[in-house]
């Protein structure tokens, strides 16, 4: 698994026009699912999520996670994560994980990170989405799970 992690002051996502999902201060997680992916690698993520220290203590140094700060978490599913683009200029999603692997693999990721009891909220898997943000910083972070590193 790839997520985009960016930190900010709020988000929304929309789909054919009607917001399906917000937040204030917290996570954007994009989130790409290859093959080969488990529910191992979707739970070394959540811990290392909602343990990384990106938000600002009182004197302004990145010390508190998304736990401490009790933000929330948009959680996006973006296939384009997984592209390879090392052969030609049109990249190839073919290691992207199909819908019947990645569908029950993105629904457990986001119930992992809700029974935190923090505020997860989501776009719709595979439907065109526009997503809106106030990237606070900018901080933005590419984290891959623990099978890829």
């Amino acid at each position: 698994m790839r997520v985009v992690i960016q930190r900010v002051s709020e988000a929304n996502v929309a789909v054919e026009g009607k917001r399906v999902g917000e937040i204030a201060q917290g996570l954007v997680l994009l989130v790409g699912m290859d093959e080969a992916d488990t529910q191992k690698d979707a739970d070394w993520l959540v811990q290392k999520i909602l343990n990384l220290r990106i938000f600002g203590d009182d004197e302004g140094k990145m010390n508190l996670s998304v736990t401490d700060v009790k933000g929330a978490m948009l959680c996006i599913s973006q296939f384009t994560l997984i592209a390879d683009y090392r052969k030609g200029n049109r990249p190839s999603f073919i290691k992207a994980a199909k819908p019947e692997h990645a569908i029950p693999l993105f629904e457990y990721f986001k119930a992992a990170l809700s029974a935190t009891g923090l505020t997860v909220s989501s776009g719709i898997f595979g439907a065109d989405m526009k997503v809106s943000l106030v990237n606070d910083g900018p901080v933005t972070i590419i984290m891959d799970s623990i099978s890829k590193i």
